[in-house]
C-alpha cells in the first residue's frame, strides 16, 4: 500500500509510544492513526521509514502479539 502524506499532515500527526517500550531499551514503537492507516515508526529514528498498514492489519498484529 502507498498513502502520500504531507510534511504538515505528518507533524499534524499524534505518535503514541508502545506501552511496552522503555525509554531506555532499544525496541521502542510508535504508533499514529489516519484515515484508513495505523502508521508505525522506530522512536529512536523518527525522520526514517515508517510502516503503513490497515487497522484490520493492525488490530491482527496486536491481537496476535498479545497472545504469543
Amino acid at each position: 500500500m502507498s498513502i502520500k502524506l504531507s510534511a504538515e499532515d505528518l507533524s499534524a500527526l499524534t505518535w503514541v509510544k508502545s506501552s511496552y517500550s522503555t525509554n531506555d531499551g532499544p525496541e521502542c514503537i510508535e504508533v499514529a492513526h489516519t484515515l484508513g492507516t495505523v502508521l508505525v515508526r522506530d522512536s529512536k529514528r523518527p525522520d526514517d521509514a515508517r510502516l503503513a498498514v490497515t487497522p484490520a492489519a493492525w488490530s491482527g498484529f496486536v491481537a496476535h502479539a498479545v497472545t504469543s
